[in-house]
């Protein structure tokens, strides 16, 4: 009698506790789709981490629900508006590892591509531009790598013009951040760095208005050595070939749209 008494409370016990479990879970009534429609909610009014939250606890409640795709491209999309690049890139690049034949693949590429672009940006942006090819090398080549891998991956794609445009300016950008690192070692005096920092531009950006400045680094760096045929060589290029007129982008306040359900 006194083991069945015993056997009786404990398990009294045990209910109460899994009512109190489930009266502290706020969500604990809530299907797929009223996370998503709350998210929603949120990502229209600008409330980016209350979305975020909504939609990671449909993934993880629900994680074979018709709203579960859509939420791991969403919370990308909401990560990048919250100003946290690399959350909105590492979602993003779950989304394509998960779902490459989705075909809103095309979309999570370009928002890698604008979060790498705009990493590191702020409040004072608007009124001291930033010249990008004075700051963060690596993630102005990974949004590159982005904006390439959507252009050639998909012509066709919404998206595709404007990350066309962005890897122009990115690549003017990329190069000049060679001729800068080159004029460092020329006020060194370190010529054959010099030199081969003006190489790796003809190399890689040709077709850059930076081009003929790495043309006359090379002149004057390679005269500098005592190579003067190397140095001759370099004047010819030089002046064969006109200056490129630089292309302007004014892309750095590229507004993203919501992805599409």
């Amino acid at each position: 009698m006194t083991r069945l008494l015993s056997t009786l409370i404990l398990s009294l016990f045990l209910m109460a506790c899994s009512d109190d479990g489930i009266k502290s879970d706020p969500y604990a009534d809530w299907n797929a789709l009223d996370f998503y429609d709350e998210a929603t909610m949120a990502l229209d009014a600008g409330e980016f981490e209350e979305a975020i939250k909504n939609l990671e606890n449909l993934e993880a409640r629900f994680p074979f629900s018709p709203y579960a795709r859509q939420a791991q491209l969403d919370v990308a999309y909401a990560y990048y508006k919250f100003e946290e690049p690399e959350s909105a890139i590492a979602a993003a690049d779950r989304f394509i590892r998960i779902n490459p034949r989705d075909n809103n693949v095309d979309y999570a590429w370009y928002l890698k591509g604008l979060a790498d672009y705009n990493r590191g940006s702020g409040l004072f942006d608007s009124y001291f531009p930033r010249d990008l090819s004075q700051h963060d090398n690596k993630s102005m080549g990974d949004a590159l790598q982005s904006f390439s891998t959507l252009v050639e991956r998909y012509p066709d794609s919404r998206y595709a013009n404007d990350a066309y445009r962005h890897m122009l300016f990115l690549r003017n950008k990329l190069a000049d951040a060679e001729i800068h690192a080159a004029r460092y070692y020329i006020k060194r005096k370190a010529w054959l760095a010099a030199a081969k920092r003006g190489q790796y531009v003809l190399e890689t950006y040709p077709t850059t208005p930076a081009s003929r400045d790495a043309l006359v680094i090379m002149v004057d760096s390679y005269k500098k050595l005592g190579l003067n045929d190397l140095s001759t060589d370099a004047q010819s290029v030089l002046d064969a070939n006109p200056p490129v007129n630089e292309q302007l982008v004014s892309n750095s306040n590229t507004e993203l749209e919501a992805p599409e359900n």
